[in-house]
This record gives structure tokens, C-alpha cells and sequence, in this order.
């Protein structure tokens, strides 16, 4: 498994990235159907989570098959992996999480999501003619991209790969010093109303997968495209 990944500039179509999904992908579905989402030239990124809390979890796996479609590792991919191949984990917490769907799956069922969420990186990196775009699920530990890609390929490093999966203290601090190294990061995990960016960390999570709306965000010129509340 590759904790890092470089994705190549779109010469065809629109990259877009979202928020959350929490297994709301019909309300996704409607999302990119709104924007003229065309799948044999665009492409869309996700910040992570794509399962846990909403109906449709199990089709993670079908998404993830999609060669348009491309994921970083949030941190409740996390907790199934750690689920089936041990680790630190409070059972009730993540049923209470929305991981009921995967903890009372048959073991057989829940190897083939792991096998998937295990290839997916920690970070993701997309060119774009304006410069870099990274992608992670919570936030970088570091204050230069390129630290924290060097860490990833180079070393396991639990504290990092947790900042990264579950950190929410940039928005906690209101911390608006940018992550050098590339144009946008762009983040999920902690909702917010609407996409708000500090420095150049863009917080994604505007709730598609409760009583909010998804963000979509255009990689080249760095446009938030939202669908209406409750669409």
C-alpha cells in the first residue's frame, strides 16, 4: 500500500473534488448530475469517508472501482481496518459512528472492503496547470507538503497518519498559516456550514451526508461549486 499518491493533470475534462460522503451516494449522484458531471473526462476526488452513517455504505466498493473516481483514506476507513486486523478500537464508539453496517457484515464480506480501503493513501497530491492541489482527510501535520510526502513514503509513522485522519485543530485554533508547497489543500472530517478555507486549507465537509448539502471544488481554478441545502 502506497500512503502517497501523484495523480497527472486532466488534459480532457474537470477535476472536482468533495467533502464527506458518509454513504449518501444517490444524494451524490444528484450532486454531480447538477454540474454535468461527464465521467468519461472528468474526474472526482474525495477527501475520505466514504462509508459509515448513511444507506448506501456498501457500495464503497463499486465507487471505488470507478476509474473517474479517486479516494484518500478518511479515518473511519480506518477504524474498519483496524476492526479486522487489530488495533485500538472502542466498539461502541463505532457502532455509534455509524459502523454497524461493517461490524455485523460476515468476516468474508469484510475482508474485501479492508483489502479496498487499505490501498487507498493518506495523502494525494493532483497537478493542475496552476500548481499542486493536495488532498488528505483532517489535516497536515506539517507545515511544507513536501515533509509530510517524504514521510509517508519513507516511514510509517502512526502520529502523522492520525493528524492526518483525525486532526481537528486548525479549525478548533482558526489557524490560517498556509501549508507551503502546494496551491490548495483540501480537507473534510469536521463539517462545517459552507466550505471554508484558512490559508490555503479548504474544509470541504458541508454536511452532504446529513442535514447539509455537498461541496464540490473545481482543482483547476479552485471554485466552490455547492449544490442547495437539502438537494
Amino acid at each position: 500500500m502506497s500512503r502517497f499518491r501523484h495523480v497527472s493533470a486532466n488534459t480532457l475534462g474537470r477535476d472536482l473534488a468533495v467533502g464527506d460522503i458518509h454513504g449518501h451516494f444517490r444524494r451524490l449522484e444528484q450532486t454531480l448530475e447538477a454540474v454535468a458531471f461527464d465521467p468519461s473526462v472528468d474526474r472526482l476526488f474525495s477527501v475520505g469517508d466514504l462509508v459509515d452513517r448513511g444507506p448506501h455504505s456498501e457500495e464503497a466498493l463499486d465507487w471505488l472501482a470507478r476509474p473517474w473516481f479517486h479516494a484518500v483514506q478518511g479515518n473511519h476507513e480506518s477504524l474498519a481496518i483496524t476492526l479486522l486486523r487489530g488495533g485500538r478500537l472502542e466498539l461502541d464508539m463505532y457502532r455509534a459512528a455509524g459502523g454497524s453496517w461493517f461490524i455485523d457484515m460476515a468476516p468474508g464480506e469484510q475482508q474485501r472492503y479492508v483489502e479496498a480501503f487499505a490501498q487507498l493513501p493518506v495523502a494525494m497530491e493532483v497537478e493542475t496547470e496552476a500548481g499542486l492541489v493536495g488532498l488528505l482527510h483532517a489535516d497536515s501535520p506539517f507545515a511544507d507538503w513536501a515533509t509530510l510526502r517524504t514521510s509517508l513514503q519513507t516511514q510509517y509513522d502512526l502520529q502523522v497518519i492520525e493528524v492526518c485522519q483525525w486532526s481537528r485543530r486548525r479549525l478548533k485554533d482558526d489557524d490560517s498559516e498556509p501549508v507551503a508547497g502546494v496551491r490548495a489543500l483540501l480537507v473534510g472530517h469536521t463539517p462545517v456550514l459552507r466550505a471554508k478555507c484558512l490559508g490555503n486549507v479548504w474544509h470541504l465537509d458541508t454536511g452532504g451526508w446529513a442535514s447539509g448539502y455537498f461541496s464540490l471544488m473545481d482543482l483547476a481554478t479552485l471554485r466552490v461549486i455547492s449544490s442547495t441545502p437539502g438537494a
